[in-house]
């Protein structure tokens, strides 16, 4: 064997573990098998997305998905392929994808095995709803697309934001701090609210607010019991089209009608990607939500931030 041909074979064998080795999902052999300018990412995740076009990587993404609604133009210029937990594997595949990037909790489990069949590299970012999460995500993007210098300048850049967001909050005295009721949706006149290690009880709670739900986990209904014998001081609620639960429609319900919030017509409805998508706009966000928590709160109307909306 000539020493020509060993060197091929030998480049050949490393390509080829470090292939399977991205089939496992490492990050970091991803970043060493694949240069940016080959890239065909599919982005599954809002976050994910925002972090992307933040990058300056948006030419590098084929598809997104659904939830992909910052910066607005990633939903005109890329197709779709669909929500974050009802993908269609055939769908996802017909965009030829050389990658793909996504927030945990993509599924179903099946489109997610029969894209792991197909060989498409997949990269699961972790999501931990705090601050240090939302910069492990960013540097966590920027390693699986070669891009880390940028993720760090960005990560950087968006942990000033959030240390500065924080001390500025941390200024809130405890009795003055609102109880707040993060409300999911109506049905049928009971209400889903927003429980610890929830994204809605972390936001909250940066914005200088104490989550109403904290004794119960996650999202869940709620009896009308629960809140008349703790009732809001403020209520917010996610942006939806058109706004179908009114504030009237709020007013109706006994479960609220006698509430602070109610009373003192504090309700807060932010865009969901926005309040909740714990990526590079979240300082931000945490300074709106708390301006409506606190408006007479003149440090928190002057915090300066970098502009990243």
């Amino acid at each position: 064997m000539t020493k020509t041909r060993f060197s091929s074979l030998s480049q050949g064998a490393i390509a080829l573990s470090l292939f399977f080795t991205v089939l496992c999902s490492s990050h970091a052999a991803l970043a060493q098998a694949m240069a940016p300018d080959s890239l065909r990412i599919v982005s599954i995740g809002g976050s994910v997305t925002e972090i992307l076009y933040a990058l300056g990587l948006q030419d590098q993404i084929v598809a997104v998905d659904d939830t992909s609604t910052f910066p607005p133009q990633a939903l005109k210029e890329k197709p779709s392929i669909g929500y974050i937990r009802r993908l269609n594997a055939e769908g996802v595949l017909a965009v030829e994808p050389g990658m793909i990037i996504s927030e945990a909790g993509a599924g179903p489990v099946e489109a997610v095995d029969s894209l792991k069949a197909a060989g498409i590299p997949i990269i699961f970012i972790p999501t931990l709803y705090s601050p240090e999460g939302i910069v492990e995500k960013i540097e966590a993007v920027g390693a699986a697309v070669k891009a880390e210098k940028a993720a760090e300048k960005l990560a950087a850049n968006v942990k000033a934001d959030l240390d500065l967001t924080a001390h500025v909050i941390s200024r809130i005295p405890e009795k003055e701090r609102k109880k707040v009721l993060f409300l999911f949706s109506v049905r049928d006149g009971r209400l889903m609210v927003g429980g610890k290690n929830s994204h809605a009880a972390a936001i909250i709670k940066m914005a200088g607010g104490t989550n109403l739900m904290q004794s119960i986990e996650g999202y869940k209904m709620v009896d009308d019991e629960a809140l008349l014998s703790n009732p809001p001081d403020v209520i917010l609620m996610m942006k939806s089209h058109g706004d179908a639960i009114s504030n009237e429609d709020l007013a109706a319900l006994p479960a609220l009608a006698h509430s602070p919030a109610i009373k003192n017509n504090r309700i807060i409805r932010m865009d969901g990607m926005y309040l909740l998508g714990f990526g590079p706009r979240t300082a931000q966000a945490v300074k709106d939500l708390a301006k409506q928590l606190y408006p007479d709160s003149e440090a928190i109307r002057n915090l300066s931030l970098g502009e990243r909306q």
